[in-house]
């Protein structure tokens, strides 16, 4: 078997057995290789019926369902897609040459229809993560030329419009109500012909596709939110790709189905500085002593992750050179202070199940404040179910998994979603304003090593409130049957397959 990393590019994010989830005759998925369709076995199921607005967007870009006016090369720059050229006019002003292409719902791309869906991105609510820290707008100038105009200058556009949630969609994907649907308005070499709500979904191959017909001729996918499951489907013959195989799962898997890929995820305690215990900065400090990620490495992940040193671990190899010591932070109460400041009161701790060592991981943790005074409980149940609690404060910390440079390839904007006062993903509540400042500071940075400067400058900034505490930098771990070939190991976790991916 022969697999492809063509994107250097790695949130988020029921049973033991299910047996007979891909089982030949059912009427989503047909058996192994019986007409050379891919069997894919995904682990967090939508959320919002894969509506690129919301955390869905990456399975869009991961099954090359729906695509954006730039891609991301293995380097992480820039690359063209729907667009087939673009030049910068001014800081502010963008021109983007468009390539003859369709959508899946036979209709043409026109600058016109970019225009409409770069629109509705803007004005969607919540605003797409990608889109936290810039304003937006289109023009078309032609047919085929569209001018992109930001309200302050933004050096790293192409890179954001490379987020799977400005896929370039058809004019009928679009509701009056807001709600946007990728099913058959994508221009990708796979079409979604049916959304079985949150469990399986089928995907044929569009032979429109500007770039090629793809090799497989559809794929059809599971949603298993169990990864002891995933791994026992690809065990079984049940799949043909399972994601995101646990750690204690990925030994038992024959070495020639085992792909290990460095990885931009990292795993955090993320603290509530909006509401409850960690309002206090002296509790923050007291829960960022008490904890130790470096005890999670072995125990939890099987060796698969490196402690933490900051919010980028190995997988980003420019952050480490360029590193800024924390400075400023406050003083961690005593235990005896924490219990008596907390008098009493829960810690409330949440995770999630769709990454089956993040529970465990909660569980040492618990040991952990609880040993530092906290009294503890955990809520850990399955990320759709919790989300809308997280960005509500209802939680005072969460053992989260997230994929650093997931939307842009920039860090820059996964900082100003999850850290600045205005971030549409700030699940930490955080407010302060040197943190913003150090934010928009690297925002504005054109020079590629300034603003890595710029960049490592604003963790620091970040780190000092305690809001969030790093853990561990995961490897993550693909389970790809022997005979599938062209799969992608993509350390940003935004592509899986594409026009090259098939049995062999």
């Amino acid at each position: 078997m022969r697999t492809t990393s063509r994107g250097l590019i790695a949130a988020l994010a029921l049973v033991p057995v299910l047996t007979g989830c891909f089982a030949p005759g059912d009427s989503d998925s047909a058996g192994a290789g019986s007409d050379g369709r891919l069997r894919i076995a995904m682990a967090v199921p939508p959320v919002q019926a894969l509506s690129p607005y919301s955390n869905d967007a990456t399975v869009l870009s991961k099954l090359s369902v729906a695509e954006g006016l730039t891609a991301l090369d293995k380097n992480g720059t820039a690359k063209p897609a729907l667009a087939k050229s673009w030049k910068q006019d001014d800081d502010s002003t963008w021109t983007f040459e468009l390539r003859k292409a369709e959508f899946q719902d036979g209709t043409e791309l026109t600058a016109q229809s970019v225009v409409d869906a770069l629109d509705h991105a803007g004005a969607a609510t919540p605003k797409p993560r990608v889109l936290s820290d810039v304003t937006l707008t289109a023009k078309a100038d032609d047919a085929d030329t569209v001018t992109l105009t930001t309200k302050s200058p933004d050096p790293v556009l192409p890179l954001r419009l490379a987020s799977p949630a400005l896929a370039i969609l058809s004019a009928r994907a679009y509701g009056e109500d807001g709600a946007v649907s990728p099913v058959g308005t994508g221009t990708g070499p796979f079409e979604i012909t049916r959304l079985s709500g949150k469990t399986k979904a089928k995907l044929d191959r569009f032979d429109g596709y500007w770039g090629g017909k793809a090799k497989a001729p559809g794929i059809d996918v599971s949603w298993i939110a169990d990864g002891t499951a995933r791994a026992n489907a690809l065990r079984g013959g049940e799949t043909d790709i399972a994601e995101w195989i646990p750690t204690a799962q990925a030994k038992l898997l024959d070495k020639d189905t085992r792909h290990e890929v460095p990885s931009v995820r990292t795993d955090s305690l993320v603290l509530n500085t909006g509401s409850g215990l960690f309002t206090d900065a002296g509790l923050r400090a007291a829960a960022r002593e008490a904890v130790d990620g470096s005890a999670l490495v072995g125990s939890v992940f099987g060796g698969y992750a490196d402690p933490a040193q900051g919010l980028f671990g190995p997988a980003v190899p420019w952050a480490a050179g360029k590193r800024v010591e924390a400075t400023g932070r406050a003083e961690a109460a005593t235990t005896a202070q924490v219990k008596a400041e907390t008098k009493g009161r829960t810690l409330r701790l949440a995770t999630y199940t769709n990454r089956a060592e993040l529970p465990e991981a909660a569980t040492v943790l618990q040991q952990q404040l609880e040993k530092a005074g906290f009294t503890v409980k955990q809520d850990v149940r399955e990320y759709t179910q919790m989300e809308a609690d997280l960005l509500a404060g209802k939680y005072d910390a969460l053992v989260f998994s997230r994929v650093t440079l997931l939307d842009t390839g920039d860090a820059v904007d996964y900082l100003a979603s999850d850290f600045t006062s205005e971030g549409v993903y700030n699940i930490a509540g955080l407010k302060d304003a040197a943190v913003d400042k150090a934010i928009r500071a690297a925002a504005t940075e054109r020079d590629t090593e300034r603003r890595r400067e710029k960049i490592m400058r604003a963790e620091a900034a970040i780190l000092r409130t305690d809001a969030v505490v790093p853990l561990v930098h995961e490897q993550a771990v693909q389970g790809i049957a022997a005979g599938v070939e062209g799969v992608i190991l993509d350390p940003r976790e935004r592509s899986l397959v594409d026009v090259d991916t098939h049995l062999g």
